[in-house]
């Protein structure tokens, strides 16, 4: 008996150290001086809220276009972008470019897909408030020049295009670093990223209601372009024998690496990842369109 009382005493009184006492006292401060972006997190529930209420009224209908899929995907590309801009990953952006780099894939390769393939067009159209709907959204939509804009940003051409410009230009160095110093720069930098990469992933899933108007073919040509930018600002980032953004090395190293290997894993994490992103859906769509079934059903379409 008189052994085992300090054994119990002991494993009472030395407990693990919890989660926070792991991380570094630079990350403890980050983290205490961070704060959860109350627009940001109530602009992204009533998104969420509206589509899911437009979700529900359609889903009621015997003809419903929407599954479970379609909500899950929205909800997964609500979470994601949650992550990228509102979540406590946020708060190291400006210490780590591995942790920015994170946050730009989340917002170009993440998010943008999920929200196309949760169809959102139709279930905001029942879910948000009717009068809205008539009068601003009716009314706008119903203009000739909004219609053209449509068609002519719809080109896969044009979103190949502006989704390119928009992240080469945003990851050089004079307009990476203002972003950094600015939280207004840091948000339209966000903004172009996320509005861009929709842009560029529309052509590949086509959302309900819109329909293709281009060869099957051309989607693995388009996402193969598509894949190559990243890929290649990845490897000149993981290749690159200098630090590119000098507020990374004087900023606070919450991880124990220099801001060289920081900046060579941020170029390997974009790097693979766009190979990965891009690289299967067009092994799966070439698939697709080289199996028997696809090949007869084209031919008893024509």
């Amino acid at each position: 008996m008189t052994l085992r009382v300090p054994l119990q005493i002991n494993r009472l009184t030395h407990r693990p150290p919890r989660l926070g006492s792991r991380m570094s006292p630079e990350a403890q401060a980050i983290l205490h001086e961070w704060s959860p972006p109350i627009g940001v997190n109530l602009a992204l529930a009533f998104t969420a809220l509206f589509y899911i209420r437009g979700w529900i009224l359609l889903r009621r209908t015997a003809s419903s276009p929407l599954s479970n899929t379609h909500l899950f995907a929205f909800l997964g590309g609500i979470f994601a972008l949650w992550i990228a801009i509102a979540s406590p990953l946020a708060a190291f952006d400006e210490c780590s470019l591995t942790v920015h780099m994170i946050q730009h894939l989340l917002l170009m390769f993440a998010a943008p897909p999920l929200l196309l393939f949760g169809a959102p067009v139709v279930p905001f159209l029942h879910g948000l408030p009717q009068f809205f709907v008539r009068t601003v959204l009716g009314s706008l939509f119903r203009r000739a020049w909004v219609q053209r804009l449509g068609t002519f940003l719809a080109h896969p051409g044009v979103c190949w295009f502006l989704a390119t410009v928009t992240m080469i230009a945003w990851h050089i160095p004079s307009a990476f670093e203002l972003a950094l110093r600015s939280d207004a720069w840091h948000e339209a930098e966000h903004v172009c990223f996320l509005t861009t990469s929709l842009l560029l992933w529309w052509p590949v899933i086509q959302p309900f209601p819109s329909q293709p108007r281009w060869s099957p073919w051309s989607i693995p040509i388009y996402l193969l372009l598509a894949m190559f930018p990243g890929s290649a600002l990845g490897a000149f980032l993981a290749f690159y024998d200098r630090v590119l953004y000098p507020s990374y090395v004087t900023a606070p190293q919450i991880f124990s690496m220099t801001p060289l290997t920081d900046q060579i894993l941020a170029g390997v994490l974009m790097w693979v990842s766009g190979i990965f992103i891009f690289g299967l859906p067009v092994v799966l769509i070439t698939l697709r369109l080289l199996s028997p079934v696809s090949e007869s059903t084209r031919f008893r379409s024509s």
